[in-house]
């Protein structure tokens, strides 16, 4: 784990966000603007699953968990990041329904399209 010179404290993480975020049920949109200071500076703390575009061309989304973004790799990549969920399970019935809401307005399973528009 990668640290600041200033104190032991973990660098912090520039996430961008998909407007129109989708969230999980046990992530309530009050909550939203700590739940994105506290994943950007303690990580490890937040207890939410991310779920962003994947960098790699054959892959659509990667589900991890955001403790994950101590890793030096998410500093220098950072995620753009278009749901949040409390689980992995709940990660996987947003996806479902990014699925089902690509399809109703594109026709297709052509995700990271969809969800930069």
């Amino acid at each position: 784990m990668n640290f600041s010179k200033e104190g032991m404290v973990p660098m912090a993480v520039e996430i961008a966000y998909r407007p129109g975020l989708y969230l999980g049920e046990s992530i309530r949109e009050e909550k939203l603007d700590k739940i994105k200071k506290k994943l950007e500076k303690k990580p490890l703390l937040s207890g939410v699953v991310l779920i962003a575009l994947s960098r790699n061309a054959s892959d659509q989304l990667e589900i991890y968990e955001a403790r994950q973004l101590v890793q030096s790799y998410y500093r220098k990549h950072p995620p753009y990041v278009v749901g949040l969920a409390g689980s992995r399970e709940e990660a996987e019935k947003i996806v479902e329904q990014m699925v089902r809401d690509c399809v109703e307005n594109r026709g297709d399973c052509a995700l990271k399209e969809y969800l930069l528009c």
